[in-house]
This record gives C-alpha cells, sequence and structure tokens, in this order.
C-alpha cells in the first residue's frame, strides 16, 4: 500500500498555498475497522469541535478537499469514504441506508467524534437520515444535507425513470458516470481533476452502484424526518427535486434552506458561499433562537 495516499498528498499542497500565516494543519490519512472487518478510509484535520463531511455516490472523501483546508483551521475535521466507495473495502452488504447509518454510528464512535456537526451530501442524506432514525441525535449537535433527497418512497414516474439509469449504469458504467461527473459542476473544472473524480467513482464495484441506487429507492425516509430535533441546513440547488426539499424543510422542525444556483457538488461550485454559510450555522449551534 502507498505510504501517503494521492488525496493526502492534494490536501497537503493545497494547504501549502492557504494565503494565511499561521500553522498548517497536518493530514491525516488513516483507516478504522468496522464489526464486520471492513476497512474505512478516512481523512482528519484540525482540533477543536467536531465536523464530518460525508460523499455522496460512489464518490470519496477528498471530494471536500476545500472544505477540509478551510475548516481545520478552527474545528477537527473528518471525511471518510463509505463502504464500497473510494479507498474503503468493497463489499458485498451494507449497501443501503440503513446499514449505513450504522456504519456512521460506528465511526463517531470509533473516533469519538461527540456532538459533531454531520454533512451529509446527495444519497449520503438519506443514510445520515437513517443514522438518525435508529440512533437518535444525542451524539450530534446539528445536520447539514447537501443537495440530497430524503423522504416517502418514490413515486412511479421517479422510480420508472431511476430504473432506466440504473439499466445504463449495467450498459456503459465509464461513460455515464464521466456524464454524471461532469453534470456535477457548473463552473468550468480541470480535465485532470474531472478525471481524478471519475476514477475514484470508478472504485466502486458496479454491482454496489447500482445496490446503492436500489436501497436508497426502497427506502422510506419520511418517518425519520420528523425525528430530526438538532438544528438542520438544507443546501440544495434550484433543480427537479425542489418540491422534495420544500417539503423536506416543512417536515424538519425548525430547519432552514438555502438555494444555490450551482451544480450538484455545490460546494465545489460556490466554496466561499458554501463555506460561509456552514461555518455561520456551526457557529450559533447550542446558542439559543432568535426571539427565544
Amino acid at each position: 500500500m502507498r505510504s501517503r495516499s494521492l488525496a493526502a498528498t492534494a490536501l497537503l499542497a493545497l494547504l501549502a498555498t492557504m494565503p494565511f500565516c499561521e500553522a498548517k494543519p497536518a493530514v491525516k490519512d488513516a483507516f478504522l475497522t468496522l464489526p464486520d472487518g471492513a476497512k474505512i478510509h478516512y481523512l482528519e484535520a484540525g482540533q477543536g469541535t467536531p465536523i464530518v463531511f460525508i460523499p455522496g455516490w460512489t464518490m470519496a472523501a477528498d471530494i471536500w478537499e476545500g472544505q477540509i483546508a478551510y475548516f481545520s483551521k478552527s474545528h477537527r475535521v473528518v471525511a471518510y469514504d463509505p463502504r464500497s466507495q473510494g479507498r474503503s473495502s468493497k463489499t458485498p452488504e451494507g449497501s443501503y441506508p440503513i446499514a449505513r447509518g450504522a456504519d456512521l454510528h460506528t465511526i463517531l464512535d470509533t473516533l469519538k467524534l461527540d456532538q459533531a456537526t454531520l454533512v451529509c451530501w446527495s444519497m449520503a442524506a438519506a443514510e445520515c437520515a437513517a443514522y438518525v432514525d435508529f440512533y437518535g441525535t444525542g451524539q450530534i449537535s446539528g445536520l447539514v444535507l447537501v443537495d440530497g433527497f430524503v423522504g416517502d418512497l418514490a413515486d412511479p414516474q421517479r422510480a420508472a425513470g431511476t430504473l432506466q439509469y440504473i439499466a445504463q449504469v449495467q450498459k456503459n458504467r465509464r461513460a455515464l458516470t464521466d456524464s454524471f461527473v461532469r453534470s456535477m459542476y457548473k463552473r468550468p473544472q480541470s480535465e485532470a481533476y474531472l478525471k481524478h473524480v471519475l476514477d475514484e467513482s470508478l472504485e466502486t464495484p458496479t454491482d454496489t452502484a447500482v445496490a446503492l441506487f436500489v436501497g436508497t429507492l426502497a427506502w422510506d425516509g419520511s418517518k425519520a424526518l420528523a425525528k430530526i430535533d438538532k438544528p438542520t441546513l438544507l443546501a440544495v440547488t434550484e433543480n427537479a427535486f425542489m418540491p422534495a426539499y420544500k417539503k423536506m424543510h416543512a417536515a424538519i422542525a425548525g430547519s432552514h434552506m438555502e438555494v444555490f444556483q450551482s451544480g450538484h457538488a455545490l460546494f465545489v461550485d460556490e466554496p466561499e458561499k458554501f463555506n460561509k454559510l456552514l461555518e455561520e450555522f456551526v457557529g450559533s449551534l447550542g446558542k439559543p433562537a432568535a426571539g427565544k
């Protein structure tokens, strides 16, 4: 195994160019073991109250490189590759929200990430909701759902569209994934960067990529939303899921929703806006709401 991952090397290079004078935090590149023996790869930097970044479908931890560099100046930051993604173990089981919520529970316990803010992008939004459904909110201080759908079982029209997409994934995985990766951004990205994200996405076996879609499609998360009793931020883009986002917003008591005019990877497209929004949200945790 390489002594230092490409992800950690890239992060260290990025930190070296940051225009601030204080000491740059080191990035820890490590693995932890889940109860079934699966290895979870994670990146960790900084000290302070924890923020945990969880990538979406088939993505890896270093998609959050801009946030790791920014928030590790003031917080303990952890970003991990969910099972069967990135450098984590590829397993035939565990590709559905409840199982991945259990993985998150173990990760929080193992790394002693008490009162963490969870930042859950895309498919990870359902996995974080599943975590809350089964384990409650006692170990977290806040929840950020980033352009991800959580709700009742899919309507027939959306289910049909998802199944058609799954069929295309099975027929021509690389071409479809390349198209998907490019669609995640509205701002221009370098070909080297896009290839890196594509290659990391393809680390997830095709059968697992399909299973992740099916697992999320078949899970009803509507009841889990009502169990979220910690401050919650929805950072979403203007897209076809807006009615679902508004429904989620209404179902989560006291939640706040911010709409971005950017691509699905909005934290890459608009890092300054996203980081400022998240910084303000994390800074407000534990403080009484206005008017109380």
